[in-house]
């Protein structure tokens, strides 16, 4: 009666029934309006949230470590074990001492004379019979007249049953059969109407007794000359007090306990007390009650803070997929990506390195954007040259003119093949980089074998090309990168190239290799006019070219620039700056160009 009217009172409080809405009339009508919102709001949170699978799984791996919990404890619980250990020696307790007050109930038979007829028929004549001149046994019979009241006034507070036997196992009391006069007996008698179980609820009872039995027997009920078919019994009658824990039919804990009733070590009977049917089973039940009230409020809790969990992670994370479908939507346009990076965990690691990709897709996107406009530019000029050539060829009336324009069609068709080469292999450098994997490359050898190369190559310049190698103090010996062998050999002969391009005639080129500690240098001189200042941020951009002694298309412009795409693959880093001097009145002079590049160790 107390469960159900705790859980009225709960479901009264949380659907806002009388015990609830009494504080809230004291503090005052709130307005209807406002509660339905925030219903609302709550209805699409959750709504929102179950959209998640995330939060779906969150939730429910909580709830099933949860469930796992508490149907550990509600089974393997140590409690109803206890319980019946604590109802024995309680009942051993009782026992005894029923026992001894029923013991002091008994009386010796002191008017009675106790006569054997087959005594009598061995008399001879003379002879006469009486009683022994020494002390006969006494006998201390239990009177159940006597012992009645007794016993129902010790035993019915304790609402367990007493039966009484003697030493032959004969029922003498039993406690549903005491009654006091004036007193009515009522028993509670199955209702006539009562309807048979079905087969879900025999199923049910099925379960609960095989849950419930375990390895403990059945309870059985054996009749009033049977007593010493209990084995708690038969041991008591013995003098030695036990008990018994059994189940009945419907999987409820019986506890019996027998206790030998004896008198000046002379054993008068038995005392079997019992528990009654149910009741160690109601405080179980009771106890799983609140666990289970317990494992609800654990559990709303639990899917709380799950939803409060998988929603610092099922969000951004459903933001940063939003935004990545927008950037494979809008390609053209700049999406941006949300920023999370002030999380120090995987989601804000996930979100920077979402917005670093992002971003190097943009500048790879206006990268090849501006590479084909370079391109398509860079292509018109000559294009247009080479069209107006061909136009003007047939008006040509002599043949001076005629050669002068075949001279031009011949220059426009070898910048044409020069600019497509080159920028052919600039558009598959990148995919070319990043097919290859990084191997150890020698930049000792490789120079060597690139400056050998370009000495053997006879020019009528004139230039000399020279190759040293320094070692900074505390590096390694060796000059060992990771890269590409081919790829740097071609950024060295672009830089040698160029040098000796700008260089006078019969002047140097010097080449140094020095090993850094984390790396090596490559620095390259000449003795040309240097670079222009304002040309210094420029040089290394696409098709840009600065060659005032040279005619008009003899370069693409795209050395330089490759030059510095291969260096960046190779995690390095190239630059251009002008070797100068001081003169005798202070002024700095122009001696040459240089050109470094640094790239890190292997």
């Amino acid at each position: 009666m107390t469960a159900h009217t705790d859980e009225a009172r709960a479901d009264e409080m949380a659907l806002g029934g009388p015990g609830a809405s009494g504080g809230r009339a004291d503090r005052g009508r709130e307005p209807r309006g406002g509660v339905i919102a925030w219903l609302k709001r709550v209805r699409r949170f959750v709504a929102f949230k179950g959209f998640s699978s995330l939060t779906r799984r969150i939730v429910l791996l909580n709830l099933a470590g949860l469930c796992a919990l508490v149907s550990g404890i509600l089974y393997l619980s140590e409690f109803r074990s206890g319980l019946i250990d604590a109802r024995i020696q309680s009942l051993l307790v009782q026992g005894e001492i029923i026992a001894a007050a029923i013991a002091s109930s008994a009386q010796v038979e002191t008017n009675a004379i106790t006569l054997d007829p087959e005594r009598l028929l061995e008399l001879q004549a003379g002879e006469s019979y009486g009683p022994d001149d020494g002390f006969a046994p006494l006998e201390f019979p239990i009177n159940p007249e006597r012992v009645a009241p007794v016993l129902r006034r010790l035993v019915g507070p304790t609402r367990t049953r007493a039966r009484i036997y003697d030493r032959e196992g004969q029922l003498l009391l039993d406690s549903r059969s005491l009654y006091s006069r004036g007193e009515i007996l009522r028993y509670d008698l199955p209702s006539p109407n009562e309807p048979k179980p079905g087969v879900l609820e025999r199923a049910w009872q099925a379960v609960q007794l095989w849950f419930g039995r375990g390895d403990l027997p059945l309870y059985k009920e054996f009749g009033p000359q049977a007593g010493k078919n209990y084995p708690e019994v038969a041991s008591a009658a013995m003098g030695v007090k036990a008990s018994e824990v059994r189940v009945d039919e419907r999987g409820q804990v019986v506890v019996s306990v027998a206790v030998p009733v004896q008198r000046f070590r002379a054993i008068l009977g038995v005392l079997l007390l019992s528990t009654q049917s149910g009741e160690i089973d109601a405080a179980v039940k009771a106890e799983r009650f609140v666990i289970v009230r317990v494992f609800l409020v654990a559990a709303v809790v639990m899917v709380l803070l799950s939803v409060l969990l998988a929603g610092t992670i099922a969000d951004p994370v459903r933001k940063l997929a939003a935004a990545a479908e927008r950037v494979r939507r809008r390609i053209k346009s700049r999406v941006e990506i949300p920023d999370f990076t002030a999380r120090s965990d995987e989601i804000g690691h996930l979100s920077g390195a979402l917005r670093d990709m992002t971003g190097a897709l943009y500048n790879r996107i206006e990268a090849i954007e501006s590479f084909a406009a370079d391109v398509a530019h860079e292509l018109k000029n000559p294009l247009t040259s080479l069209r107006s050539a061909v136009e003007t060829l047939p008006l040509a009336k002599s043949d001076t003119s005629r050669n002068r324009l075949m001279d031009v069609i011949q220059h426009d068709v070898k910048r044409l093949d020069r600019l497509i080469s080159d920028i052919s292999d600039a558009s598959r450098l990148d995919a070319e980089l990043q097919r290859q994997e990084a191997a150890s490359v020698d930049l000792k050898q490789l120079l060597e074998m690139v400056v050998g190369l370009a000495q053997d190559v006879r020019k009528d310049d004139g230039v000399c090309v020279s190759l040293t190698f320094e070692r900074a103090h505390g590096a390694p010996a060796d000059f060992l990168v990771a890269g590409h062998a081919s790829r740097l050999g071609q950024v060295v002969d672009n830089l040698v190239s160029n040098a000796r391009s700008f260089s006078p005639e019969g002047g140097s080129v010097r080449v140094m290799c020095r090993r850094l500690k984390d790396g090596a240098e490559i620095v390259v001189d000449d003795d040309g006019p240097g670079i222009r200042p304002d040309a210094l941020s420029r040089i290394f951009e696409r098709f840009y070219t600065d060659r005032p002694h040279q005619g008009f298309g003899q370069n693409s412009g795209l050395g330089l620039s490759i030059s510095r795409q291969i260096a960046e693959a190779h995690g390095g880093t190239i630059w251009a700056e002008n070797r100068t001097e001081t003169e005798p009145d202070g002024t700095l002079r122009v001696t040459g160009a240089r050109f470094v590049v640094r790239l890190p160790a292997a």
